[in-house]
């Protein structure tokens, strides 16, 4: 065993089997993960049996034949639960895969079979939802195979799945099945196994998707997962026995590194529920409503850009937005070992002051790649940069966000950016949200589009809207046909994402311009 192998500080670790054990010794018996049950008591782990019971799973798992870079996925909202499978797996130098609990049965099948994991472990019910069916209905086969060895074409990767619960098939084996051969491996072997496990090693995989794009799986390495969660807990201000709620998923991104991760380093309790701000009224990936940007003035830091393959925020601006600029804040500062450009495609050079072009970054938290893609076009540049397909302008010393690559609209000779129009649509009475659009147009090139969610009890008068807006924007930003839609109809991503090519043939087929 290395030296390197005992961490004795948890804000020094540079793998996760560090940070587990370190944790466990500077915080013991003190609160780690609460989940707050309506109605029945709350499920509680200190650090001390946190590190415990991952350890005792942990051991399981290397009983069941899992080794260094094994895929394994999990399927868990938010609590005890997901840290505990989520250190099990990495603590061995297995890759865990959280998986989304919104995702649907055929999204499910793309993600489990493109992910190329061996074992999945399911929370059985959450908010209703049984996923031992979404599985099934997911992957029929699982009705009919006889035991839980499986063989699946669709899937030909996946050897187990375990879950909990009355009435399980025959194709999945209980949980407790994965800890009962536990005691088979010793503590010692488990520590001989952590010592291996280095910076360098894949830690996660992360599954998400644009607004455009089908999933893909996103790696990163122990190293960089550490760098970054050490870099982002004293910006967040988190210290020691605070108590803070993990209002995102914590298989996303953003639940991870801005709540789980720097409360577990420095011996904060993360607060659970199982609805999370994303899973319930915040469609993330659209404008934010007014009172939104009220909540976001109270953040200890105004975060700009970031993304699942730069592990959260990697820039942040000195004010909360900047007018006309609605989605986030400005890019003024860039986050520890990042670099950031904004590229122009056209010129094949950096965009000079008041330049539109693609920000690009690149550093040593970036992810060193896409699972199954080649490192190359259309995501790397030769030179290492990522494109991340957010536009910005160059303003002096800043970078200013104008909308994705995909998103611009072009309409009668003049780039749109929809976030403005949406923002500008979202201050009027009566207006819940709004999510804007182009569709093809022989006069115009594209015409702008609105589909417009009322508040609750509101009527919407679309020419006063349109007036009012033009008040306020330029005549060709101002739509030329709207639509009212329900919220239940805003047509949503896996990744909670609002689905911008559903939303156009949706306002396609309402306005009769299929």
């Amino acid at each position: 065993m290395t030296p390197e192998t005992t961490a004795h500080d948890p804000t020094s670790a540079t793998t996760f089997p560090q940070l587990i054990r370190a944790a466990a010794a500077a915080y013991g018996d003190a609160p780690a993960v609460v989940l707050k049950n309506d109605g029945l008591p709350d499920e509680s782990l200190t650090f001390i049996e946190l590190e415990r019971r991952s350890a005792e799973l942990a051991r399981g798992l290397i009983a069941r034949g899992v080794g260094k870079g094994a895929r394994i996925g999990f399927i868990c909202g938010n609590g005890p639960a997901f840290a505990v499978q989520l250190a099990a797996i990495a603590r061995i130098g297995a890759v865990a895969i959280p998986i989304s609990t919104m995702i649907r049965a055929n999204e499910l099948v793309r993600v489990l079979r493109q992910s190329d994991v061996s074992g999945l472990i399911v929370q059985r019910t959450l908010l209703g939802n049984d996923y031992v069916e979404r599985i099934c209905d997911a992957l029929p086969d699982l009705r009919e195979a006889a035991g839980p060895d499986l063989r699946l074409l669709q899937t030909p990767f996946l050897r187990w799945i375990a879950s909990s619960g009355e009435n399980l098939p025959a194709s999945f084996q209980d949980i407790s099945q994965l800890t009962e051969r536990a005691d088979t491996v010793s503590e010692a072997l488990l520590t001989e196994i952590e010592a291996e496990v280095h910076p360098a090693d894949q830690m996660v995989e992360i599954y998400t998707s644009g607004s455009m794009a089908l999933p893909k799986g996103v790696r990163h390495n122990h190293g960089p997962v550490m760098f970054r969660t050490h870099w982002i807990r004293p910006r967040l201000k988190v210290e020691r026995g605070m108590q803070v709620t993990a209002a995102l998923p914590m298989f996303w991104v953003g639940g991870l590194v801005m709540y789980l991760l720097p409360n577990w380093e420095v011996g904060a309790t993360t607060i659970c529920t199982e609805r999370t701000m994303s899973n319930s009224r915040v469609a993330m990936g659209s404008v934010l409503a007014a009172e939104d940007l009220e909540l976001m003035k109270q953040a200890p830091i105004n975060w700009a850009l970031g993304m699942t393959e730069t592990i959260g925020p990697y820039s942040w601006g000195d004010e909360v937005r900047v007018p006309g600029y609605p989605l986030c804040a400005p890019l003024d500062h860039v986050a520890d070992r990042y670099e950031v450009r904004v590229w122009d495609e056209d010129a094949q050079q950096e965009a000079g002051e008041g330049g539109i072009g693609e920000i690009q970054v690149r550093g040593y938290a970036l992810t060193p790649g896409l699972h199954k893609i080649e490192r190359g076009a259309p995501y790397f540049e030769p030179d290492g940069f990522y494109r991340t397909g957010d536009m910005g302008l160059v303003a002096g010393g800043r970078i200013l966000f104008v909308g994705r690559n995909g998103d611009m609209i072009k309409t009668a000779g003049s780039n749109v950016s929809p976030a403005e129009v949406e923002m500008e649509l979202q201050l009027l009475d009566g207006v819940h949200s709004a999510y804007v659009v182009g569709l093809p147009d022989t006069q115009r090139g594209q015409l702008l589009v609105a589909a417009v969610v009322p508040r609750d009890g509101a009527e919407l008068d679309f020419a006063d809207l349109e007036a009012k807006l033009r008040q306020r924007l330029s005549s060709y930003k101002v739509p030329r046909a709207y639509v009212a839609i329900t919220r239940d109809e805003v047509p949503m991503l896996h990744s909670n994402k609002v689905s911008r090519r559903q939303v156009e043939r949706m306002m396609a087929e309402r306005l009769g311009r299929e």
